[in-house]
This record gives C-alpha cells, structure tokens and sequence, in this order.
C-alpha cells in the first residue's frame, strides 16, 4: 500500500467511502477530527470530544458516533443535530468502531479510554429509526462490526479477547440467535481491528500490530494479506469510482518515540488498488 495522505493521526479510525459525494472520510479519534479528501484538496473538522466512527445520511449530512451521543453534522455548514445519548452516564468511555448494516442500522461500540478500565466496559449497540439498543454487553474493545453482502449476518470483535464473532440478523437487521465463532486468534499476535466485507462476502480486518490487513472467506479460512507501511493497521474500506481501492487507516497510539522514528509512516492512510471489489456503504434509516 502507498500513502494517500501525509497527515498523521494518533489513532486513525472511522474508514468510510461516501458512496453519494465519492469522498473519503476517516477520524483522529484522540484528536476529535474528522479528515478527508476532495477536489479542493485536504479537509478537517474538529470537534470538542472525540469522535470514532459515521455513516452517510444524505449526500452532506453524516450520523456521527461521539464519545456520549450520536449527532448528526452537516458537512458545509458545520451543523450539529444530537440525536440520542450514547452512555452519556459512563463519561470515561467513549465510543469506537461503527459501521452502518444493510438494513439502515448503525452499528456502534463503546470501550472505556483508560487502558487498565478497559476489560468488559463496552458495549455493542445498533441505531435503527430512532431507537438505540444495546446488543452485546462487556465488550473491551469493539472491533470489525461489518456484514455480508445480503445483510443476513453480521461480523464484530473484540480486540482485546483475539476473536471475531459472526451472527444472523433478520429482516430488520437486528441480531437472531447465539453469536459464533468466526476468527479464534487467542494465544498469537494477531488482534483483530476494524474490518469490512467485498462485494463476495470475505472480511477484511485490519489487525493492530501487524502491519497488515487480511481478508478471509465466509467460512472463516485466511485468504490473503495486504501489508500496511504502519504497524498499528487499524480500519480498511473500500472505494474508488468502482469500489476496488483498498484504504486502511494507522495509528500511532502505544507506539514509544523510538518506535516512531522507525516508521514515521505511523498514523498516516494508506491505499491500494485493484486488491478486490466493495461494496456501497449502506444509508443510515433515521
């Protein structure tokens, strides 16, 4: 992968491909900004709280996971809308990886900001027409919330546990039985971060680390990797006029100085082309 923009973040997450301005978006959680790219050249927004993950509503408007609500935040004119609160009780989380579903859902998790609170703290929750529910309690840190192309299962993690779950979801996008099983990585390197799925239905998961992003069939088998010039690879997404350009975000969070200056790539979005096909994100169903 080639760098696609020099900016650096302390932890870059949120990867998003707007389907409707064909833009590219991604956040500096720590940092409480929101970043992209277009024809005028590099943009970015800052906010007051951090801010981890969105998705589209309109062509200028995204749903925004903050550290204690879901808001709305109109891109030109810079308006902010709350929508709901989002553990606006627990001040010392904050939310973390989000992905809207095929339903209209938005999928968000929340994880304490303090590394040594972190254990069991967070949650998975999904928006859905105006109502928040809590999915999965005492998560650590959510991770690789994605779906299948036909919106039947549903895909998350927990980075801190090595393991990524799959689910079935019915009509509504909401979740149906007993979670399973999809990646056990307990007892090696490799901690599971953001993800998102191709137009055939693998997962690619960025994994904080390992310098990578690796994709893996419905059935869970390892298919390939694409390395990242960073170690702390953490959200792909794919976009580009035919959805086959492959951008990953960094991180340099956890990395001591000397790490830095080894890679001073760290932070900073990475690309490729022609890795495999997308899909369009979904529009959020307020």
């Amino acid at each position: 992968m080639t760098i696609l923009d020099p900016r650096i973040c302390q932890l870059g997450e949120g990867a998003l491909w707007h389907p409707l301005r064909r833009q590219f978006f991604w956040f500096d959680i720590i940092n409480g900004h929101l970043l992209s790219q277009d024809r005028t050249g590099p943009r970015i927004w800052k906010f007051p709280e951090m801010v981890s993950a969105a998705a589209w509503v309109s062509e200028d408007v995204l749903l925004i996971a903050g550290e204690r609500d879901l808001f709305l935040f109109d891109l030109e004119t810079e308006e902010v809308e709350p929508l709901v609160d989002l553990e606006a009780d627990k001040p010392r989380n904050r939310s973390n990886d989000g992905r809207a579903d095929r339903q209209g859902g938005f999928w968000i998790g929340t994880m304490a900001k303090e590394p040594s609170e972190q254990k069991g703290a967070g949650a998975i929750y999904r928006f859905y027409k105006g109502e928040l529910r809590v999915l999965f309690p005492g998560i650590s840190i959510p991770n690789a919330i994605c779906f299948s192309p036909d919106g039947k299962i549903a895909y998350f993690a927990d980075t801190m546990a090595q393991t990524i779950w799959k689910i079935a979801l019915d009509g509504e996008g909401w979740p149906i039985g007993e979670r399973q099983v999809f990646r056990d990585e307990t007892g090696t390197d490799i901690y599971p971060d953001g993800a998102v799925t191709d137009a055939a239905g693998n997962v690619w998961c960025a994994q904080w680390g390992a310098s990578r992003v690796a994709a893996y069939a419905p059935d869970g088998s390892f298919l390939r990797e694409v390395a990242v010039g960073a170690p702390h690879s953490s959200c792909p997404a794919f976009g580009g006029p035919d959805l086959t350009t492959l951008f990953c975000t960094t991180a340099q969070e956890g990395m001591t100085d000397a790490a830095i200056a080894a890679c001073p790539d760290a932070g900073k979005v990475f690309v490729a082309t022609g890795i495999a096909k997308g899909l369009p994100e979904p529009q959020v169903t307020l």
